[in-house]
């Protein structure tokens, strides 16, 4: 995949992490989810900001949760 259209803090992301994709979370203990957005989070407990946070919401619906480190991804 060309990453010459993604913003810059994107381009780290494997090219199959995009918006609408299927995701495993390993750290989810192995929950599957549609990826809804990739952007800025920032953790209420930290204050540690994330430039590509990764929030997934299961398939069937439900409710959403957010990943900051898309190494933890498999594509599922």
């Amino acid at each position: 995949m060309n990453t010459a259209h993604r913003p810059a803090s994107h381009r780290r992301l494997p090219g199959w992490l995009a918006e609408g994709a299927a995701a495993v979370d390993q750290n989810g203990h192995g929950r599957r989810g549609i990826v809804q957005f990739i952007g800025e989070w920032e953790d209420p407990a930290t204050r540690r900001v994330t430039p590509c946070a990764i929030f997934l919401r299961p398939e069937g619906g439900g409710t959403e949760w957010i990943v900051a480190d898309h190494r933890t991804l498999t594509e599922g």
